[in-house]
């Protein structure tokens, strides 16, 4: 199993630290006008005769412990410390040197909350603004130099908000991408259980079928050729094992995604293909319908999916033909070409009736694997009689290239 890669470093610095740097920032630039290094060594110069001071540390501490479980009451802390600090200080406004913490902290309040929690967190603040605004200038009275700094108090304001928009995005973001990842979930847990329904409706048809007419043709001549009725008992045995097997290994496969079962607790028996054809047709040959199988062109390995496809395609056209077309005798081609596959089934039955082949999910099938491949599949009457159905599906460019490559190969040594 591969690691999982690293997040960058930004992602993988706490909450708490980003609150306890951006108040420590807010503490230098607030105090820098003692001089730089006063302002960024405030803390030691002779702390214990402000406990404000002190007070504010021991809050923005418990706040930077709280904010990544708990941001609601890391901001209620932060922001009380920055409400009580400027009160100690004698300011008109918050000051923002102060209130960096919680400008800090109401981004993860906006991620980690509802949307409502979060705006009423925000009108808490503007309350908590105003009131303080209102309380330490005499705005009723006005005079000179009694008035509040509207453009500290605006700044602070926009702060404030643009704290809400980003962790609210990020909240957002993160729903959106959970979204996402849930409906990609559905959507392979539907196209597997749709790929396990064309197999299951692909091998249990096919020998269902054949079971069927066999035990049909048993149960008419058991009274008069007992011998023909053996063969049809016995036929009926060697598909009902084979589906059975068939069974087992597709339970198998489904086990072993199963979590806390061993990878080899059930192992699979190669998929079918185009070289299982002879077998396939055999097998139908037996249940009463002669099958001749023909192949062209340039014979050799196929992609796996494409194999698998063109196979269980002729394996329900021949059950196809064996349930409907009311005839003994059916063709199956094979043209293996450069750059694509072609499969063709025909018979001289009586073709199509109205709901004989179109009402289950045989065609349907076979047109999902066809187009899931990128191919074309044409399914319908013959102009002579009969039925034909007709699949084309690309190969891949790669093999196709490797081909030519063989063969240049092979004509430039013969050359030399």
């Amino acid at each position: 199993m591969s690691a999982m890669p690293r997040p960058p470093l930004i992602k993988r610095i706490p909450p708490g630290v980003w609150l306890l740097l951006a108040w420590y920032a807010g503490q230098v630039g607030t105090q820098f006008s003692r001089g730089w290094a006063s302002g960024l060594t405030w803390w030691a110069v002779d702390p214990g005769q402000n406990w404000a001071t002190v007070l504010n540390i021991l809050l923005t501490a418990a706040a930077a412990t709280l904010l990544r479980r708990h941001p609601l009451p890391a901001f209620l802390l932060t922001f009380a410390g920055a409400v009580h600090l400027s009160y100690d200080m004698h300011t008109q406004v918050i000051e923002f040197g102060y209130a960096a913490g919680a400008i800090v902290a109401l981004h993860y309040v906006a991620v980690g909350h509802r949307r409502r929690t979060s705006l009423a967190v925000v009108g808490l603040v503007a309350v908590a603004m105003a009131y303080y605004n209102l309380s330490t200038t005499p705005v009723l009275f006005p005079g000179p130099g009694l008035h509040v700094d509207n453009t500290r108090v605006w700044v602070l304001v926009l702060l404030f908000l643009v704290a809400w928009l980003s962790g609210n995005s990020v909240r957002q973001g993160r729903a959106h991408a959970e979204a996402l990842r849930s409906q990609a979930t559905a959507q392979a847990v539907t196209a597997e259980r749709l790929r396990i329904a064309r197999e299951l409706h692909d091998m249990v048809a096919h020998s269902i079928g054949i079971i069927a007419i066999q035990a049909g043709m048993g149960s008419r001549v058991i009274e008069t050729q007992p011998q023909e009725a053996r063969k049809a008992l016995s036929a009926i045995e060697a598909t009902s094992r084979e589906t059975l097997s068939g069974l087992r290994r597709m339970l198998g496969a489904l086990r072993q995604a199963e979590p806390g079962r061993p990878q080899q607790a059930a192992p699979l028996d190669p998929a079918p293909g185009l070289a299982d054809l002879e077998e396939l047709a055999a097998r139908t040959t037996a249940a009463g319908v002669r099958v001749e199988v023909r192949r062209r062109g340039e014979l050799g390995p196929l992609p796996a999916e494409i194999d698998l496809s063109a196979y269980r395609i002729v394996q329900e056209a021949i059950t196809n033909v064996v349930r409907h077309a009311g005839t003994t005798f059916c063709w199956v081609e094979v043209d293996q070409r450069e750059e694509e596959l072609a499969v063709e089934i025909t018979d001289d039955g009586r073709g199509a009736e109205p709901g004989a082949r179109g009402g289950g999910y045989g065609l349907v099938g076979m047109r999902e694997r066809v187009a899931l491949l990128h191919g074309s599949l044409q399914a319908g009457p013959r102009p002579e009689g009969g039925f034909r159905v007709a699949a084309r599906l690309p190969l891949p460019p790669d093999r196709t290239m490797a081909r030519t490559v063989s063969r240049t190969t092979s004509q430039t040594m013969g050359v030399e």
